[in-house]
C-alpha cells in the first residue's frame, strides 16, 4: 500500500470516528486534542464535569499515555488517592516531526476506540 493511500485511509477512518463522536455528543470534536480530552475523561472515569485548565492538560496526557500503551510505549504505574492514573514510559518514543506525531496518535486513537468499544472503524 502506498504511503498516500495509507494517509487517505487514515483520514477517512479519522473522519468516521469524528462523525461517530458527533452523534454521541451532538458536537463534532474540533481536532485531535478534543478527542484526546474525551478519552482522558473516559479513562479518569469520573464522568463529565468542569475541569481546570491544568486538569484538562492532565486529561490529555492520560489519554496520550493510554492510547500509546496499546503499542507498549507506556504502562499504567499507579492510580493516586484522587483516582487519577499515572503512567510510566516503558520504551522510548520514536523521533517524529509534528505531522508524524499526529499520525501516530490518530492511529492509536482509532485502535483505542476499536478495542475499548469493540467497533470497527473502516
Amino acid at each position: 500500500m502506498t504511503l498516500l493511500k495509507k494517509d487517505l485511509d487514515l483520514e477517512k477512518r479519522w473522519g468516521k470516528l469524528l462523525e461517530g463522536l458527533r452523534e454521541i455528543f451532538n458536537k463534532k470534536p474540533a481536532d485531535l486534542n478534543a478527542v484526546l480530552f474525551i478519552i482522558g475523561v473516559q479513562e479518569l472515569g469520573k464522568g463529565p464535569r468542569h475541569f481546570s485548565k491544568e486538569e484538562k492538560q492532565d486529561l490529555m496526557h492520560i489519554a496520550t499515555c493510554k492510547v500509546l500503551s496499546l503499542s507498549g510505549f507506556y504502562v499504567l504505574d499507579f492510580i493516586d488517592q484522587d483516582g487519577w492514573p499515572h503512567w510510566k514510559l516503558e520504551k522510548s518514543l520514536p523521533h517524529l516531526n509534528a505531522s508524524e506525531q499526529e499520525k501516530l496518535l490518530k492511529i492509536h486513537v482509532l485502535e483505542y476506540f476499536e478495542e475499548e468499544f469493540e467497533i470497527d472503524i473502516q
